[in-house]
């Protein structure tokens, strides 16, 4: 039995009901050349390809070549891992995408005491470079695109996938791909932090100087709004947090000695796609134009590959619901829709289980399906920035940008965004957003099919669920001590000394990384240096 929605009121006296974008944004019935006054073509949007590059970074975009499908995965450990990849491309997918799991995100090992009950849960466990030899067994590196969904130690495990990379005889300058290694918005919302963010910004700055002359073509940050955005942040409060952290990489990677074009081509982003279809389209066009206009007229960039916005987009994990689970398959074809017609240059569509646990084989198969019928059957390939000139579109496109360049103003004012982190400014604005969203979706103002509206009083179908068990954890822990008995680890102990001396020393970290992690340390013993010398990050709580 289905309980159907309350009737909205109408005029039989009562209060007809404000219409609002899912941010909060409210919009009128219908928009009209009125609502655009003084609005210019050229200078909102000009030709696809072209400065400020709201219609699209390419000229002739998915015509000449679609998005890059990315379907996340990771999960146990890395064998089981390596095989969903296989299956993947084999599927069809057309770059790797790797997830691991908390205790790699937070920097520990397998087994230790922090680690228990967490091993390969929610992504897969890498502890050593023998585990990231084993993750990419067999796969064409030099082929195939690969991103890694790691932060606070993300350097580290790029130095495991160079040194594994390095082992099978592939050129470092042919390696292409994207390292998420964005530690600002660990801090801003996802909070798997290891150290304070000032260390944390020197160890970005040495990996961007050593990848901008050994990995060129190697993205070396993917500035996250995703996070930001599943901790419940608006759209506009994403779009200007997260573009005013790649400035600030920016300012970083200049003080580092390096000059802006030479490494902001390899700065990518990676938004959420929620599922307020137009808000979402605005978004990204906004990201385009102002990242354009800030590169060229406070940067002084004249080079056309910084000035463009590249970025990734995951449908959003925070609209899936527990109940009725199939809708999700809906709901993720919509929010995929959006970032294709907003100009994605790669895409990861989720999987209609993700709410209950890691996607199954199954689940992934539709979600990859899903972008594939996008993509060959729908005709949104066809047309550039097809919603270009709608009236709504263009003006909420514009509204996302009045939002977020309000919001540069308020960073700007604190001091920037490490300032505005030590101050809990990100942490504050983002709860009080979704706190507003809580109270619409609690009063009923909004609703969610299934969960809130459309409820079954029976359970509805019942889905199988991918559940990692404790041998993942076992085996693991094995391998390290395995390994640790065969390492030699007087070699290991003067990597790990030499890179204590450069942290303390406030010299080049990343060369000192690539040795410790070809001795075969582990991730949890580097680690645990940099929190020795720099210390563990812990965070100010804010009301």
């Amino acid at each position: 039995m289905v309980k159907e929605l309350a009737k909205p009121h109408g005029k039989e006296g009562k209060e007809e009901k404000v219409h609002e974008t899912l941010s909060g944004v409210p919009v009128k019935a219908v928009y009209t050349p009125d609502d655009l006054k003084d609005w210019n073509y050229k200078e909102k949007l000009g030709e696809p390809g072209e400065f400020p590059y709201t219609r699209g970074i390419h000229k002739d975009m998915y015509r000449g070549k679609l998005w890059t499908m990315r379907q996340f995965a990771g999960f146990g450990g890395p064998e089981e891992t390596n095989e969903r990849f296989k299956y993947l491309l084999a599927q069809g997918q057309t770059g790797l995408s790797t997830a691991f799991d908390l205790p790699t995100l937070m920097g520990y090992d397998s087994d230790h005491p922090k680690s228990d009950g967490e091993v390969g849960v929610c992504g897969v466990a890498v502890d050593s470079l023998e585990d990231v030899e084993i993750l990419y067994k067999d796969l064409p590196l030099d082929e195939v695109s690969t991103s890694m969904t790691i932060n606070g130690p993300a350097p580290i495990i790029f130095c495991m996938f160079l040194a594994n990379a390095k082992k099978r005889g592939f050129d470092w300058k042919k390696l292409n791909g994207t390292l998420q290694n964005d530690i600002f918005k660990e801090y801003i919302a996802q909070k798997t932090y290891l150290i304070p963010p000032r260390p944390a910004v020197k160890l970005i700055q040495d990996m961007i100087v050593f990848c901008t002359r050994e990995v060129p073509r190697w993205n070396t940050i993917s500035i996250s709004g995703y996070h930001i955005r599943e901790a419940g942040s608006t759209a506009a409060q994403e779009l200007a947090f997260t573009l005013a952290d790649g400035f600030a990489y920016v300012d970083y990677g200049i003080e580092a000695g390096l000059t802006v074009d030479e490494f902001a081509p390899r700065l990518s982003f990676f938004f959420n796609s929620h599922i307020d279809f137009f808000e979402e389209i605005a978004k990204f066009r906004a990201a385009r134009r102002i990242w354009a206009k800030r590169m060229r007229d406070h940067y002084g960039s004249t080079n056309e590959r910084t000035l463009k916005l590249r970025f990734h987009t995951q449908t959003a994990g925070c609209s899936l619901t527990a109940p009725q689970p199939e809708n999700n398959i809906v709901r993720t074809a919509i929010e995929a829709l959006a970032g294709v017609i907003g100009g994605t240059q790669s895409l990861h569509t989720n999987s209609m289980d993700e709410v209950l646990g890691l996607p199954t084989q199954k689940a992934a198969h539709i979600a990859l399906r899903t972008q594939q019928i996008i993509a060959y059957e729908t005709g949104v390939a066809n047309v550039v920035d097809p919603l270009a000139g709608s009236y709504y579109v263009e003006w909420l496109t514009d509204e996302m940008e009045r939002q977020a360049n309000e919001y540069f103003q308020k960073i700007e004012e604190i001091g920037g965004v490490v300032s505005g982190i030590e101050k809990g400014f990100f942490m504050k604005e983002i709860a009080d957003a979704a706190y507003r969203f809580e109270q619409k979706m609690m009063s009923g103002d909004r609703h969610f099919i299934g969960l809130t509206s459309f409820k079954e009083e029976a359970p509805g179908s019942q889905i199988e669920i991918l559940k990692i068990g404790p041998e993942y954890q076992e085996r693991q822990t094995k391998r390290i001590t395995a390994l640790k008995a065969r390492r030699d680890n007087e070699k290991v102990a003067n990597t790990l000394q030499a890179l204590k001396e450069a942290c303390a020393g406030n010299k080049a970290t990343f060369p000192r990384l690539l040795d410790c992690v070809e001795a075969y340390a582990t991730l949890g013993e580097i680690c645990d240096v940099l929190r020795d010398v720099w210390g563990a990050y812990r965070e100010n709580a804010v009301l």
